[in-house]
């Protein structure tokens, strides 16, 4: 098992295998470790009965033969849910359909994968979301093989403050002044804890990833990480600039692409 930054990581598969199994389950986890990833993406909420569980969207429609919230479903309701339901290459096929895939807790992912690190984006804004999500992490003696994400602000003050020693990425609100500062060649010297950006290579019809940002960046110690790239030239490009990792839905080709360039 490695500490999420050591060896830095470089390949980040997107909801496990994305590509060849149906995301953000235990299948498409396993896949992404067989394949030898450095890290699986992924996303967790919290259940109407307080389970952290594995799950993208706040609904259920789009990948399961359920419907609703999942946040309004105890544990058990949505493990009567077939999560492979919807899955298809071709709009006709269904692989995965009646196969038994089911929606995973947090613990069932750990547990699965043990030598494998996360990054967790913690979709929940219910108020109790990183007390249950640390009870996990702890129980599965995991804190230094995950970093947290979140686009509420209000997680991560509140993960730092419960947990210190845990990394966590920096949430939108936060990227949005220090890259202004960036681009107005305003930033400090140093950052007063060791930065970890997830952002895509533009955003609000600004150009976030460039080779500067990258320098800047990495003069002040700050990781580097963008999402979602499944095409090899962009992968090319961003990792001939510096960028650190990597995040896509085809770690196959990612994983390829890194080895040709001889950075992994």
């Amino acid at each position: 098992m490695h500490r999420f930054l050591d060896p830095m990581p470089r390949v980040v598969a997107h909801r496990g295998d994305s590509k060849n199994f149906p995301e953000n389950t235990i299948p498409a986890f396993e896949s992404a470790a067989a394949l030898g990833v450095d890290v699986i993406e992924t996303d967790v909420h919290l259940t109407k009965d307080g389970e952290i569980v594995i799950w993208h969207d706040p609904t259920l429609e789009r990948n399961t033969d359920g419907s609703g919230t999942l946040e309004s479903h105890t544990l058990g309701e949505l493990k009567a849910l077939d999560a492979g339901y919807t899955f298809t290459h071709d709009g006709h096929n269904y692989p995965y359909r009646g196969k038994g895939v089911r929606i995973a807790t947090l613990r069932e992912a750990l547990t699965a994968c043990p030598e494998m690190r996360f990054n967790i984006d913690l979709k929940s804004q219910e108020e109790d979301i990183v007390e249950r999500y640390l009870g996990v992490i702890n129980d599965c003696d995991a804190a230094d093989r995950v970093c947290t994400a979140s686009f509420h602000l209000g997680n991560l003050k509140k993960l730092r403050r419960i947990a210190p020693h845990m990394l966590t990425s920096v949430s939108t609100l936060e990227v949005i002044p220090l890259l202004l500062r960036q681009k107005t060649h305003l930033l400090p010297r140093a950052f007063g804890r060791r930065i970890i950006f997830q952002v895509p290579v533009s955003q609000w019809g600004i150009k976030i990833i460039t080779e500067k940002f990258v320098r800047d960046m990495h003069s002040r110690d700050a990781v580097v990480m963008v999402w979602t790239i499944n095409d090899s030239e962009t992968m090319k490009k961003l990792f001939s600039i510096g960028v650190d990792t990597v995040m896509t839905d085809d770690p196959r080709l990612l994983i390829k692409t890194a080895e040709e360039m001889g950075i992994r």
